[in-house]
């Protein structure tokens, strides 16, 4: 799209205050979108809002606090972002985290899971009413490559028995690639025009994983020299979420701008149906925020 026809459409972004999250939201600026950031930290959610007003001080930029490591923080962002606008274009589910040892959310979950899937899952579905009241919105998982390597353990989701962290990083982007898409069938089955697609943004130099201590710290500086920049990993989501010529193509997986052939597990519709009840289950979702399941044995058309 040009600036021209981003220019009045509202896109949230979580984890919105730096790496990925900060440069989708500056490409987005730039075209004139208004944009929400959905951001853990005050102070540095409004220190990418001022960063990205100093170039364009007519920008609108509105900031929502919540830790997604908290189903209720995530309802209340919800209830905060409903507030804010009656229309959601594009939502751009970004926050990730990857946790060398095994900890917990706040209800409980495995937290990688939480934060990475449960939380993405819950908060889509509290915005679908303003994704439908907008003439064609947009959803979009950052997942990752490593998902390839991922499985579902469905006899020990949250890896009570056996914990490493690369297992459970990997579970949660083939749960983010089975999440897009279940979802692009089931609005697909329902008539909607939503869209919404994964993808890939490529190994990216970032703050992710620092926060595990000095081990890790030093591995990712190390790692950073074979790196992609955070603007290179924002390319692909901009991408999705302004080019014309992707408005209707719908549960695919992207890398460079392309789409690309997810792994055999993603492409398990069965298994995208058993982590979706599942899901609504763990997020206690309500009948009333549930769609309705679409035939699993049917993918969408990507051109519907």
């Amino acid at each position: 799209m040009t600036a021209a026809e981003m220019a009045g459409r509202t896109c949230l972004i979580t984890g919105g205050n730096s790496g990925i999250g900060l440069e989708t939201a500056r490409g987005l600026v730039r075209l004139g979108a208004r944009v929400i950031l959905l951001c853990r930290h005050a102070d540095r959610a409004e220190k990418a809002r001022q960063d990205l007003l100093r170039e364009d001080p007519n920008a609108s930029i509105d900031l929502v606090l919540a830790d997604l490591a908290s189903l209720a923080q995530v309802r209340r962002a919800a209830a905060e972002v409903r507030s804010l606008s009656d229309r959601l274009d594009i939502l751009v589910n970004n926050a990730g985290a990857y946790y060398l040892r095994r900890r917990l959310s706040a209800d409980g979950y495995e937290l990688t899971l939480a934060v990475n899937h449960l939380s993405h899952f819950l908060l889509t579905h509290e915005l679908l009413d303003l994704l439908l009241a907008a003439p064609a919105a947009r959803v979009i998982a950052v997942s990752s490559d490593t998902h390839y390597g991922g499985r579902i353990h469905l006899e020990d989701l949250h890896l009570e028995k056996s914990y490493r962290g690369m297992v459970a990083y990997s579970q949660s982007k083939l749960a983010n690639v089975l999440f897009s898409s279940e979802l692009a069938r089931r609005l697909a089955a329902a008539g909607s025009a939503i869209t919404s697609n994964a993808l890939h943004p490529g190994f990216v130099a970032s703050n992710f994983a620092k926060n595990n201590g000095l081990l890790a710290r030093f591995g990712m500086n190390l790692a950073r020299l074979v790196a992609v920049s955070p603007a290179a990993g924002a390319r692909t989501p901009i991408y999705l979420a302004s080019a014309a010529e992707v408005a209707q193509t719908t549960g695919e997986y992207f890398a460079n701008c392309r789409p690309k052939t997810p792994s055999a597990l993603a492409r398990d519709d069965a298994l995208a149906a058993r982590l979706w009840s599942i899901s609504e289950a763990l997020v206690v979702l309500p009948p009333a925020r549930r769609l309705p399941p679409a035939d699993s044995r049917r993918r969408p058309d990507s051109t519907q």
